[in-house]
């Protein structure tokens, strides 16, 4: 399943900040329909994704009824993102 679209890079303070992309209500509805076939443990759901000209291999976390696309500082660095920017993902889930 291939899912594209834009949104907001969001920091989470947790024990030590991370990044992530909250997928989109519409598109997240797509992913859950897939999700019990893709899932490997606690909801995660394996994705390759696209930001730019970097590719790279994750998995969505659950939250609160949608998802949130990790961003690594291998993936965020390179493409200088940062909390705020708004980035166009294609992502595609792996069954």
């Amino acid at each position: 399943m291939d899912i594209v679209f834009t949104s907001r890079v969001i920091e989470w303070r947790g024990p030590s900040p991370f990044y992530f992309v909250p997928v989109p209500a519409e598109q997240a509805t797509e992913v859950r329909q897939v999700a019990a076939m893709a899932t490997y443990g606690w909801g995660v759901v394996p994705v390759e994704a696209r930001i730019g000209g970097t590719a790279f291999a994750t998995s969505l976390f659950p939250k609160d009824g949608g998802y949130l696309l990790p961003l690594k500082a291998a993936v965020r660095r390179p493409l200088d993102l940062s909390a705020g920017d708004e980035v166009h993902v294609a992502m595609t889930v792996r069954l």
